[in-house]
């Protein structure tokens, strides 16, 4: 029996190391825009604090004293002048025309102008003031160092924070086979139909057997003999009556119509109302049919008409007016390649 000895060993080596890269540093593109906001940044006149102008104080104005003496602004109130009576004029004895009085000259009024009304503090205009703009570039320079800044706050909390360690999960127990319970379904249940059919069949069935019913008692009781009692012996005995007639006998004077004529007359009017009637529904049955045939032609010419090809007239369009275009002219701007966006 041979015997194996066991051999050497084998040296474990050393768990390689993956080497450490630097990191990439970023570098911005080199535009002839960041150069140019920075030469009219250098060529921009300093801004000059204008002094801030002190508030208004408000100052009231003392009250006009003439209020307080009387009513200001209202016109004074003109007297109307007295009306001057006169005698009339009346000729009693010759009734002479006398000639009116000539009326007296009124002097002319003499023109007073109005107080002007007092609507307390009087109006002071404000002109406006000349402000001068000054244009300045458009800049986001102190927004691009908050940014910058805020990125590299981010980066350096990235670097600082630990690497997640993996962790694997345990491996389940596969010596025990759990199934879930099997679920058996109940077995289902019929239910009669409630259809109005039956309903109506059995209705009909308690119907008939009703019907039956009352025949079979009818036929029983027509098949039960039962005597009618005797009342021929209990009547009078039969006494035949005289007819008594109108007397039929004509004198020269009267005069009778016969039943035949009468209803010969009814029977002319009545042939010579219904050859009318025919012949009134002849009459329309030709009208109709000629209305039709007119119809039908009026139909046939249309079709024929609308068959025939027509041109069509030229359309008459407005004319096209050229003029100059009045949009701006576009105004190129360089490409946004910058970086100073990016977080």
């Amino acid at each position: 029996m041979e015997i194996i000895k066991p051999g050497p060993s084998p040296v474990k080596s050393a768990p390689h190391k993956a080497t450490v890269k630097e990191p990439t540093v970023p570098e911005g593109f080199h535009l002839q825009i960041e150069k140019r906001l920075q030469e009219r940044q250098a060529k921009k006149p300093p801004v000059v604090v204008e002094e801030e102008e002190p508030p208004h104080v408000f100052k009231s104005h003392p009250v006009s004293k003439k209020i307080l003496e009387g009513v200001v602004g209202v016109p004074e109130k003109k007297l109307p002048t007295l009306t001057v009576p006169e005698s009339p004029a009346f000729a009693l004895k010759k009734r002479v025309r006398m000639e009116p009085a000539p009326a007296p000259v009124k002097p002319p009024s003499p023109v007073k102008a109005p107080p002007v009304p007092h609507f307390g503090l009087p109006f002071q205009p404000k002109l406006p003031e000349h402000h001068q703009v000054e244009l300045c570039p458009f800049s986001f320079d102190k927004r691009e160092q908050e940014r910058r800044a805020l990125k590299e706050k981010k980066l350096e909390q990235m670097r600082n924070e630990d690497a997640p360690k993996f962790k694997a999960q345990p491996l389940p127990d596969f010596s025990t086979v759990v199934l879930p319970e099997k679920k058996k379904p109940e077995p289902t249940k019929p239910e009669p139909f409630n259809l109005l059919i039956d309903a109506r069949g059995a209705e009909k069935s308690s119907r008939w057997e009703n019907m039956l019913q009352e025949e079979k008692k009818q036929q029983e009781e027509a098949t039960h003999f039962k005597a009618r009692p005797n009342v021929v012996t209990h009547k009078e005995p039969f006494k035949p009556k005289k007819e008594e007639r109108a007397d039929t006998s004509l004198s020269s004077s009267s005069s009778f119509q016969l039943l035949t004529e009468r209803r010969a007359r009814e029977r002319q009017e009545f042939d010579r109302a219904l050859s009318e009637k025919e012949a009134l529904r002849a009459l329309m049955e030709e009208q109709r049919r000629k209305e039709e045939e007119e119809r039908e032609r009026e139909e046939i010419a249309r079709m024929r008409q609308e068959q025939v090809h027509k041109a069509q007239p030229i359309k008459h369009y407005r004319c096209v007016k050229v003029k100059k275009s009045e949009m701006p002219l576009t105004v190129p701007q360089s490409p946004n390649f910058s970086d100073r966006f990016r977080m």
